[in-house]
């Protein structure tokens, strides 16, 4: 949970923001981080690899709309995340 907030609190735009793209992008890049590793040890656990694809589908579409809307902030958000080379 502190990691969650920490995270928000790092890719908030304003004082009561949780939800904005940023922060959805930057909540599901930890926990599809989290999810990798756990995948690395247990490789028949195929019920979360379905969840990851997802996640994986969720953070595309959010980058895209973010791409669309705003390229300054898709660009601040890849580069803090190191999404993009």
């Amino acid at each position: 949970m502190q990691a969650k907030n920490k995270t928000i609190e790092q890719f908030r735009l304003h004082e009561k923001d949780t939800g904005s793209a940023d922060v959805q992008i930057a909540l599901l890049t930890e926990r599809i981080n989290h999810l990798t590793e756990h995948l690395q040890t247990n490789r028949k656990d195929h019920s979360s690899r379905r969840g990851l694809l997802m996640m994986v589908g969720q953070r595309r579409r959010l980058l895209d709309y973010l791409h669309g809307t705003d390229v300054h902030r898709y660009q601040a958000v890849t580069k803090k995340l190191k999404l993009r080379k």
